[in-house]
């Protein structure tokens, strides 16, 4: 049966899976998700397919690298069912989003320079003797205070207690490491990841660490940005089959 069917241009969900390292499974889940267009049914009921779902597959598979799985399942639910402008929509925010990664990465290279400098962390208010409580500090940073408990649960930033109040009291050392840590996460670093870095920092090993991981930061947005290239062309070639 399978080679009267790609004789007569039709495929079987082995046939789109073969190549890919797919299951069959994921093929008929990646129909159903509506990541491919609906397929026709053999008189037994056995889904067939074309050329056309092929391309969609391809498409798919080159967009997830650099969008993401679910952004770019929506970019092909979008196609499929004729919403072109909420395709092209999502993909701009990812490049935008790329953008915004890349000025963060300026950010961070920033924040590196000042500490090579020596240079203080910009000026917050300061809330009590000798440095800055948490509220006002991450206001300055705009996360929740929650959020800075974490980092310390982490041993990311090491706050000392006010002797009377017993509140939490982030001295200059303590402001640059929230800063540079607040920097890593949105350049999508794991809280296990930025522990190492910050604790070198600290230590007597100096800034190399940083600088090794600001360098592997420009690879992965390096990469997303070619992986976003060769996802374009393959929905491209998609649209043109689909005509």
């Amino acid at each position: 049966m399978g080679k009267n069917l790609q004789t007569e241009g039709r495929l079987r969900p082995v046939d789109l899976a073969r190549g890919h390292g797919l299951s069959t499974q994921a093929v008929r889940n990646y129909e159903e998700a509506g990541i491919l267009p609906a397929a026709d049914r053999t008189p037994a009921g056995y889904r067939t397919y074309t050329s056309l779902h092929a391309a969609a597959l391809r498409a798919f598979l080159a967009l997830v690298p650099g969008h993401g799985h679910r952004t770019a399942a929506s970019i092909m639910r979008s196609v499929n069912e004729g919403a072109l402008d909420g395709a092209f929509r999502l993909v701009d925010e990812s490049h935008a989003q790329l953008l915004d990664d890349r000025r963060t990465l300026q950010a961070v290279e920033g924040a590196l320079r000042d500490l090579g400098k020596d240079a203080g962390p910009e000026p917050l208010a300061v809330s009590g003797p000798g440095g800055t409580f948490i509220g006002p500090l991450a206001g300055a940073l705009g996360i929740r205070p929650a959020t800075l408990r974490k980092w310390e649960r982490a041993g990311l930033v090491c706050p000392r207690r006010d002797s009377r109040t017993g509140y939490r009291v982030y001295d200059g050392a303590d402001v640059r490491d929230a800063r540079l840590v607040h920097q890593l996460r949105r350049g999508g670093y794991p809280l296990e990841r930025i522990a190492p870095l910050i604790a070198q920092v600290r230590s007597v090993g100096g800034l190399d660490p940083l600088e090794a991981a600001l360098g592997d930061w420009h690879g992965r947005l390096s990469a997303r940005g070619r992986a976003m290239l060769a996802g374009a062309a393959e929905l491209e070639s998609y649209l043109r089959e689909r005509g």
